[in-house]
């Protein structure tokens, strides 16, 4: 959990709507990312400049802003107008005129540059009708700013014929939004382009629910109750965008799924790509697996399972191997295996998990450098991709992903793209772990799909067999209640402690935090101890939990 975070200042509404009208003397402010603003503005009648702050669109010093909002009080700035819209008049006086001029906006000033300033007098003409336009149908001036960067002149244009593009093109603009100023536009509600903007934006949502497709029947039903439009309507707003390939609908027998595109592509690479790894012909090794399997054990001073030599033997032997288990059944100790006996033959080998985290812990089980999938992948945030692909593949001859029940499709669609198909890939995870954050549920799907060897792990070691919280947790996984006591002589690692109100177990968290947990196994509250509830709000939800603790 994160630590809540106090704002530096807080303001006060002193009066609920007002409206001020002046000449733009400077601009203290300017975001140009969102057109947040902090500047001040001579009001008539007002001796002392008024400071206003808000989303200005292209505030110009020497312009005659029309503003609506509220006067607040900043307990560290004083007071303020905080706009909430803005329109801006073109400058009525001299001193207003010669200030917009010299703002430096207007390029090209002097004698014999007529044409220069004429130019760009057309260009904020034309930003000013396009704000005027987008605030008149209810777009807040933060928004105004981010179409005019997408969309340019053609904003009005562009909004007029479809405004359900916004939910797509524009960050932070949904389809709700799109929706109520399409509706201010006069959009007909049983229009097609809205049809077509909601189901999308119902998928989209799917998504994010971690689907990757959805069943057609009960895709109409959900747009049907955000839309409330006729089935019909939707049915043929489905065969538009499938005509249009943003969706793509597939029949097994009498299912129908509807996936968003990209996801499809996504999913039909994954089983392609495991299937061209499978076929392709291994690079042969002089390795005897008997006398490595003796020698890793000799050297390593370990015992190896019979279930451990079995998926030793079949990823030194074959193309792709998924090692699957709960906690605590040896399969780091595998995978430390594994790589000493290819390291010993010259193998290059490289290790990777989906997050920082766990790519820190695999470094630390195994000795050598583990990186995020996204670092090994080379992810370019200015280009918006990976630089390794099937174009320029990674240098390995063997590749472990630990933790891949955490892997979504699209992720594992770019991993596997980037694997040459002379290599050796090792798929490691516990299919009861939590799946990934987003679409798919990739190591489980590959693991039902019979196409790749898998090894599961299922003997717990003596050594984890100490902990309570590894036998409670596969307890759990059968259908068993947790062993709540430890028995004679195993390290209690597991408590439970029961307490009737939400008063009390607040109390009894404050005290393992602060005082008895790092007392007990020398550790830092805020770097070495998480605290995790079923609940956002109450005494003993998340927001309550951060600022107490």
């Amino acid at each position: 959990m994160r630590n809540r975070q106090v704002p530096a200042t807080t303001a006060v509404p002193i009066d609920p709507h007002s409206t001020l009208e002046g000449v733009l003397e400077r601009i203290v402010f300017f975001n140009e990312e969102n057109g947040f603003t902090v500047a001040r503005l001579q009001v008539v009648g007002k001796r002392d400049l008024v400071t206003i702050v808000g989303s200005l669109s292209v505030p110009t010093p020497g312009e005659t802003l029309r503003l609506r909002g509220q006067w607040i009080v900043d307990t560290k700035f004083g007071q303020q107008f905080r706009v909430e819209s803005c329109l801006s008049v073109l400058p009525a006086t001299i001193v207003g005129i010669k200030k917009y001029l010299g703002s430096g906006l207007v390029k090209g000033i002097g004698p014999i540059r007529t044409g220069r300033i004429t130019k760009a007098w057309q260009e904020q003409r034309e930003i000013r009708e396009v704000m005027v336009f987008l605030q008149g149908h209810e777009v807040s001036p933060a928004y105004a700013v981010k179409i005019f960067k997408a969309y340019g002149d053609k904003s009005i244009t562009v909004v007029k014929d479809n405004p359900y593009r916004l939910a797509l093109d524009i960050s932070g603009i949904g389809f709700k939004t799109a929706d109520k100023i399409a509706r201010s536009m006069g959009i007909d509600p049983n229009s097609h382009i809205r049809a077509e903007a909601g189901i999308i934006h119902v998928l989209s949502e799917l998504v994010d629910e971690g689907y990757v497709y959805y069943p057609y029947a009960e895709l109409k039903e959900q747009a049907a109750v955000l839309l409330e439009v006729d089935q019909a309507i939707l049915e043929t707003a489905l065969l538009t965008l499938a005509e249009q390939g943003r969706v793509l609908i597939e029949e097994w027998g009498e299912v129908r799924a509807v996936y968003l595109t990209p996801l499809h592509v996504a999913e039909a690479n994954v089983a392609r790509r495991l299937k061209d790894l499978i076929q392709s012909p291994k690079q042969l090794l002089p390795i005897d697996l008997e006398r490595a399997i003796d020698w890793v054990q000799a050297t390593s001073h370990i015992e190896l399972a019979e279930t451990q030599k079995q998926a030793l033997r079949k990823a030194i032997s074959g193309k792709v191997l998924v090692l699957t288990g709960g906690p605590g059944t040896g399969k780091t100790t595998l995978v430390n295996s594994l790589v000493r006996i290819l390291e010993k033959k010259g193998q290059r080998i490289v290790l990777a998990s989906p997050t920082g985290r766990a790519a820190k812990r695999l470094s630390e089980v195994t000795g050598r450098e583990a990186k995020t999938i996204h670092r090994l992948l080379e992810f370019s945030p200015t280009e918006g991709g990976f630089k390794r692909n099937e174009e320029n593949p990674l240098d390995a001859d063997l590749v472990v992903i630990d933790e891949v029940s955490m892997v979504d499709i699209l992720l594992m669609n770019h991993l596997l793209k980037a694997i040459p198909l002379t290599a050796t890939l090792l798929l490691v995870g516990d299919v009861d772990q939590l799946p990934s954050v987003g679409p798919g549920n990739v190591l489980r799907d590959i693991i039902t799909s019979g196409c790749v060897e898998t090894v599961i792990l299922t003997e717990i070691f003596r050594q984890a067999q100490e902990s309570l919280i590894i036998v409670n947790a596969h307890r759990v996984n059968r259908g068993e209640f947790p062993q709540l006591k430890a028995q004679l002589g195993r390290q209690a690692d597991f408590y439970f402690i029961e307490r009737d109100t939400p008063e009390d177990v607040l109390s009894v968290i404050k005290e393992l935090y602060v005082k008895r947990l790092p007392r007990a196994f020398q550790l830092s509250p805020r770097d070495d101890i998480q605290v995790m509830t079923p609940m956002h709000r109450g005494t003993v939800g998340v927001a309550n939990l951060n600022a107490e603790l």
